[in-house]
């Protein structure tokens, strides 16, 4: 069999496979997929180095499907190497097949989570970087839809894949006119998105996207001698090989089709098994491994300074001791770098610091893809800029990407700059993300102890809130922090009411205890400085200890935070007061923002004294 009889064959197999998988759930877009057939033969069988049998090898080419609900076509491919069973295939969209709607981190030969459109190519700049960091020589290849090229995050990714000279990074377009409700904002203009990507740095080609011999001639010269990111822009037919009636016609995005179609499709094109199928291109077998972790390292990050230091300049100083024990840590900011401190890593470590200049949702995403490839990423900005990257982060967390993420600058204690500066919505997003951890530190030794548990935690994001201002050293050098875990700094057995907080305002926890005790009431103070997991027992039991009284105070809006963690906690009859920021703060400093929202030592004090004297004005009880 010739060349061009068995693509013709395999990208006819690969159809069928699609549609059988898509018939038997009764759901999914076999259109979108069959748009895209001849490019997945042309680039899994011809283009692409890699060893189908050894998947996480780590110098096979890596595919990142972008446009993620073409997901059975990538299932169809995997069947026919041979590493997917026809039984498997036709569980596609049950309840127990990895084979999900779109793929995620169940299938075994998937690089990311992907199906909100317009994340994959900063992935895909993310394992690119990768094998420039480990010495590999592999290539990053990205398939998109055209319909994603509306996403402005596309375009953050494009800019940085050219700063940094991707020429490891291969993207294709899957330009088949058509998205879900009509014509795509691209249509048919394969010009001018040629010019918009020549634009921004990229080598670009047109061609037609049904040629898989053509698109398999082009693809092995752009592996082999590409001198920047390359983009091709394959012109294809939605719905291709469907016949007329479908094919370029709106209205069938995302539907499958009947038994009926399906016998049809099957007597015009049956099936032929490719025994001689050919392998795909093997990789280098000379390269280097990624560089091995040492975890018994990871707490060398102990200094002995205890002056007062802001946990965000332990933030820089940390990477850069964590950076010495583990040679795979990489560093990437948003250009903050000089807020968040992160340059103290780049100054020892330039080579794995990444700055992602002002393009918060790219860094997420080139976090994600750095993890991927066996790295470990410490992303940072301030916790306000990290809402603009919540989808990518929410799609890093059903990827269960192990990406740590520091968001500094939180409450309003940062003071002057004002309400869009400050991060008072953070500890809710991360909440919500499944597997998550979240540490608030009060102080340098905290923060370091936290951060060399991030180091070790892979089985899902990590998330660590630090703050501007300078804090006084509360913690010796050896004292133990664990995830889920907390520090009982006052107590005795005659106190009267809990007070928890985390962060910047666990010093004015402390102030108002000192306050308390000179009008004779005796207070408990915690470091509630794991917010996820919570340290559910010893809270209850300590504010048990307390006569069921407990104050929470934090810097963030009362949705989501620290106060509504433990509120779900308690048991019924504990009288709760949440101090938290009620409403829409100013420009102030940091003493006056904290008195005005009702989060420093005296409105503590006043708190707890009518608490405690039976005036529960201001508290409430669990039900």
């Amino acid at each position: 069999m010739n060349t061009n009889d068995w693509h013709t064959t395999l990208a006819q197999n690969l159809r069928l496979n699609v549609l059988k998988a898509t018939t038997a759930a009764g759901s999914g877009h076999p259109t979108s997929c069959f748009s895209a057939v001849e490019i997945m033969t042309s680039l899994f069988f011809d283009v692409m180095h890699y060893d189908p049998c050894a998947y996480e090898y780590p110098n096979n080419d890596r595919f990142i499907l972008s446009k993620g609900h073409a997901a059975p076509l990538l299932y169809a491919v995997w069947k026919e190497l041979g590493l997917i069973s026809e039984e498997e295939l036709l569980a596609f969209r049950t309840f127990n097949s990895p084979l999900e709607g779109h793929p995620t981190a169940r299938f075994a030969f998937h690089e990311a989570a992907t199906g909100s459109l317009g994340q994959g190519l900063a992935i895909g700049v993310g394992e690119a970087l990768a094998a420039h960091i480990c010495h590999l020589d592999y290539r990053t290849f990205v398939l998109m839809g055209d319909s994603e090229l509306a996403e402005g995050s596309v375009w953050e990714a494009a800019q940085l894949a050219n700063h940094y000279k991707l020429k490891n990074l291969i993207v294709y377009i899957d330009a088949n006119r058509l998205g879900q409700r009509g014509e795509s904002l691209l249509g048919t203009n394969y010009e001018q998105c040629a010019a918009q990507w020549r634009a921004f740095g990229w080598d670009t080609h047109i061609i037609n996207g049904h040629n898989v011999d053509e698109l398999s001639s082009l693809g092995i010269q752009i592996r082999k001698n590409a001198l920047k990111p390359t983009v091709v822009i394959a012109k294809t037919i939605k719905g291709y090989g469907l016949g007329s009636a479908i094919e370029d016609k709106n209205g069938f995005h995302g539907q499958s089709f009947s038994q009926e179609t399906l016998l049809q499709y099957c007597k015009q094109h049956p099936y032929i098994p490719l025994s001689n199928l050919p392998h795909p291109p093997r990789p280098n077998l000379r390269a280097r491994n990624l560089p091995e972790i040492t975890p018994t390292n990871a707490d060398n990050t102990k200094t002995t300074d205890n002056h007062k230091k802001a946990t965000r300049r332990s933030y820089g100083e940390t990477l850069r001791s964590l950076g010495q024990c583990y040679q795979n840590l990489v560093a990437l900011d948003a250009e903050v770098k000089n807020s968040t401190f992160s340059y103290i890593f780049e100054d020892a470590f330039p080579e794995r610091f990444v700055e992602c200049f002002i393009a918060e949702q790219s860094m997420i995403g080139i976090a994600t893809g750095l993890a991927r490839r066996g790295l470990i990423p410490f992303c940072s900005t301030f916790s306000a800029f990290l809402t603009r990257a919540f989808d990518q982060i929410r799609m890093a967390a059903i990827g269960a990407s192990p990406i740590r993420i520091c968001g500094s600058h939180a409450g309003v204690s940062i003071g002057q700059d004002g309400p869009s500066q400050m991060g008072l919505e953070d500890i809710a997003l991360f909440r919500t993300l499944p597997k998550s951890i979240i540490f608030y530190p009060a102080d340098h030794h905290a923060t370091e102890k936290c951060m060399a548990l991030m180091c070790q935690y892979d089985e899902g994001i990590s998330y660590i809130r630090t703050t501007r201002e300078a804090t006084p050293s509360l913690y010796k050098t050896g004292t133990t922090f664990t995830i889920g875990g907390c520090h009982v700094l006052k107590q005795n057995e005659n106190d009267q009411i809990c007070i928890i907080s985390a962060g910047i305002t666990l010093f004015e926890a402390l102030e108002a205890y000192r306050s308390l005790a000179e009008s004779g009431i005796s207070a408990c103070v915690v470091d509630c400085y794991s917010i996820k997991p919570l340290p559910e027992n010893l809270v209850r039991k300590t504010i048990a200890a307390s006569k069921n009284r407990v104050i929470i105070v934090e810097d963030h809006y009362q949705a989501g935070g620290l106060g509504e963690a433990i509120s779900e906690i308690l048991s019924p009859g504990t009288q709760i007061a949440h101090l938290c920021v009620q409403e829409l703060p100013r420009s102030g400093t940091p003493q006056e923002l904290r008195a005005t929202m009702g989060i420093d030592a005296a409105s503590i004090t006043v708190t707890a004294l009518l608490m405690c004297t039976n005036n529960n004005q201001l508290s409430q009880e669990t039900p």
